[in-house]
């Protein structure tokens, strides 16, 4: 008899069809990945009733979910995620299936509120209702489920306070219910949940202060961005060993950066922008020896950039077989560690992306920008050389650009501009081949830009402006910049001082010139007899003409 069926990536079509009978001791059916279409047959909990395990994700599915589920009383894994289902969860389902375990529904068009009051599902341990048009408030109903290790409310509409009562449920690792309208504080029952390695609140409406409590705890991403957090950044935080991931952006936080972060020695993404942020940025962040990313742009940081600063990669460190610790204290694999984690969001290219899994293992780089950062720019900076992203701009650095940035072979987006920046653009950074955004707009850059080849020749004069020195193309040309010959003054007097002409050697032609003309009007006389004699023929006439004339005029009375 058959009991496992897998159809999983294949190219199967059209409607799911169901032969009455057929299959009653079928078990396991896996047809995910495919093209089906229409709607899951409304007798399948009749159909198939000893059903444990049914996966149909990744299709084109729509309608509405068939309360014949419900029939399945022995099912512990239900997958209809990636569909285009509609309606909401039946009530059938949520009191028949009183053995499941997993519940994922992730990705459809599914609304309401999450569950009624009529509900059994006591033995869930991963729910997964993500990327869905819920409303309403975290149910009650859950608060018996104390098995619950994973909650995945993501990418819905609900709305109300964060309940205290998910404190109480000891098991709970993962709770990401980020991009809702979720307000009020964080609980402080969160303090009890000794096994929270994932916390994901971004974008909500959450208010007050950071939980102190989260230093007892063994987090090991940690998402509150784009919410309303108040107060400052103390040391809470500094105990939790095993935090990977800190994103505190977009929110109202102050304060400085405390000094011990440098006890946080598992932490790879620091996102720390559009805060109210102060102080200088604190040299213990150099002993973050995993760190990859950090981002403090847009707050009111000062001082001098550390130069001791050391990015590497996620993928670097555990990409070559090497574990990373747990909670629990026990080896964990590459692979699984990724799968684990959050989107993290980074400014590359003027774009702010989203970055997760694999793809996030491989991102590094910096984000100083919109600070009062001052001082030169570290040549050290110029040594990291996994950074994809350097960002600087909008800060009062001075001096000139490190020719050490031609060290940076990974780099894709470098941008310096709104800085006052002086000296030429290193001409190395032409070897710089990934390199796809570049701006050094608005310094005071002098000298001819770097040769327009390789990716040089993709960036146009909004690269450039703001700095009136700079020429080269796409800028001016730089003969049109040169200031014209300054003549110089001898000590020859009585010369005009505006003039063009020196006047010195003026006259000394001028007296050469009338010598030559004397010698040879003398010359061609001598040789030639018959011009001799009419010259003198015609001086005589001259004279005599001249003397009466002078003769005439002066002897009147």
């Amino acid at each position: 008899m058959l009991n496992t069926l897998s159809l999983v990536n294949n190219s199967l079509s059209g409607p799911i069809e169901l032969l009455a009978h057929s299959h009653m001791s079928l078990e396991d059916l896996d047809i995910s990945n495919n093209f089906l279409d229409s709607h899951i047959p409304m007798e399948i909990g009749a159909s198939l009733p000893s059903l444990l395990y049914l996966n149909i994700s990744g299709n084109s599915l729509n309608g509405s979910i068939p309360p014949s589920i419900g029939d399945m009383r022995w099912l512990r894994s239900l997958d209809l995620s990636e569909n285009h289902l509609s309606g909401g969860i039946p009530e059938k389902l949520t009191m028949g299936c009183s053995s499941l375990i997993s519940l994922t529904l992730s990705d459809n068009n599914l609304q309401g509120e999450i569950f009624s009051e009529k509900f059994s599902l006591f033995q869930l341990e991963d729910l997964n209702l993500d990327g869905n048009y819920f409303f309403g408030s975290v149910p009650k109903s859950l608060s018996n489920c104390f098995n619950l290790y994973s909650i995945d409310f993501s990418n819905n509409n609900l709305s109300g306070r964060i309940p205290s009562w998910m404190g109480n449920m000891s098991s709970l690792q993962h709770i990401i219910m980020p991009n809702n309208g979720l307000e009020g504080p964080i609980p402080i029952n969160f303090c009890q949940l000794q096994f929270l390695r994932i916390l994901d609140l971004s974008n909500n409406n959450i208010s007050g202060s950071l939980p102190s409590c989260f230093s007892t705890g063994q987090i090991i991403h940690l998402h509150l961005s784009k919410n309303k957090l108040k107060g400052s950044l103390t040391t809470q935080f500094c105990h939790i060993s095993s935090l990977v991931t800190l994103d505190l952006s977009d929110n109202q936080l102050s304060g400085n950066i405390p000094d011990c972060i440098n006890m946080l020695g598992e932490l790879s993404y620091l996102i720390l922008k559009n805060n109210n942020i102060e102080g200088e940025i604190p040299s213990q962040l150099c002993k973050l020896q995993k760190l990859s990313l950090i981002d403090l742009s847009q707050n009111h940081l000062s001082g001098h950039i550390p130069s001791c600063l050391n990015l590497t990669t996620f993928d670097e460190l555990y990409g070559k077989g090497e574990s990373f610790v747990s909670i629990s204290g026990t080896p964990m694999e590459f692979e699984n560690t990724l799968s684990i984690g959050e989107p993290v969001h980074f400014t590359t290219k003027n774009m702010e992306y989203s970055y997760k899994g694999k793809i996030l293992s491989y991102m590094s780089g910096i984000d100083f920008s919109c600070n009062k950062l001052i001082g030169k720019i570290p040549l050290e900076i110029g040594h990291l050389s996994k950074i994809q992203v350097l960002n600087l701009s909008h800060n009062i650095l001075v001096g000139q650009i490190p020719s050490t940035f031609s060290n940076l072979v990974q780099i894709e987006s470098l941008d310096l501009s709104y800085n006052n920046l002086g000296g030429k653009i290193p001409p190395q950074l032409v070897e710089l081949y990934f390199l796809s955004t570049f701006s050094v707009a608005y310094n005071n850059l002098s000298g001819e830009v770097p040769a327009r080849i390789r990716q040089f020749a993709t960036f146009d004069e909004s690269c450039y402006q703001g700095n009136p020195l700079l020429c080269g193309k796409p800028m001016k040309s730089c003969l049109a910049t040169r200031p014209p010959p300054m003549i110089q003054e001898g000590p020859t007097q009585g010369r005009e001082d505006d003039g063009l002409i020196d006047m010195g050697v003026f006259y000394v032609s001028l007296i050469v010139s009338y010598i030559m003309v004397l010698i040879t009007i003398a010359t061609v006389l001598y040789i030639n007899p018959y011009w001799r004699q009419a010259w003198f023929y015609y001086t005589e006439l001259c004279c005599i003409s001249s003397y009466y004339f002078i003769v005439d005029h002066l002897s009147k009375p």
